[in-house]
């Protein structure tokens, strides 16, 4: 009898490496495809000298948090993910408008986050609801943590990029806003829109 075995897939994570140069990088790593490139452009800022400019991809944002909550921090996370969902973000399915973050057993984890089935995943698919897993160091996710639970804060994903080939979470620390905050910041906006619109205007006569 020919029994193989089926490919099991792994979550993508973040692993710490040294190159030749003795300099610590990281690398996204994923069983059924190996060591991802690290995703940066090599430009060269002098004799004998190289820089990396890391390309950035805003995939999904969520405005939703914006209008309901006053941001204190903003802060950058990387995120435990299977090869399927990685694809489907890649694609854009994502929303982020009913996600938050929660503290359990020390680590940092994202619920309601939606990432649709990817077409092609047949068995690999997973929940698209599923709990994710937020990569940060212990240290600050402690501190944020004090935060949330002393002084009333919500930890809310506002947006899901790409930064070269990793997949990032942009997290705020926020407040939520009374109902004369929400009035202010649409009449702000308001106040704005019609200033560029006359700007506009005037530019074209």
């Amino acid at each position: 009898m020919d029994v193989r075995r089926r490919p099991v897939e792994r979550p993508v994570r973040s692993e710490a490496f040294f190159d030749g140069t003795g300099r610590k990088k990281t690398a996204n790593i994923h069983c059924l495809c190996g060591f991802w490139a690290a995703g940066r452009t090599r430009r060269g800022c002098g004799a004998g000298s190289v820089r990396w400019a890391v390309l950035t991809k805003v995939i999904a944002k969520n405005k939703k948090a914006l209008h309901d909550y006053t941001v204190v921090e903003r802060l950058e996370a990387g995120i435990a993910l299977y090869g399927t969902e990685v694809k489907s973000i890649r694609a854009g399915r994502v929303n982020l408008k009913e996600s938050f973050c929660v503290v359990e057993e020390g680590q940092l984890v994202v619920v309601g986050m939606h990432i649709s089935p990817y077409e092609q995943g047949n068995l690999f698919n997973r929940d698209p609801l599923r709990k994710r897993v937020l990569l940060m160091h212990r240290r600050e996710i402690m501190r944020l943590y004090g935060l949330v639970k002393q002084e009333g804060m919500a930890l809310i994903p506002l947006s899901l990029y790409f930064k070269g080939q990793h997949v990032k979470v942009e997290l705020g620390l926020c407040k939520g806003k009374r109902q004369h905050d929400k009035r202010a910041a649409a009449a702000e906006r308001d106040a704005k829109r019609e200033i560029d619109r006359a700007m506009r205007s005037r530019t074209g006569d």
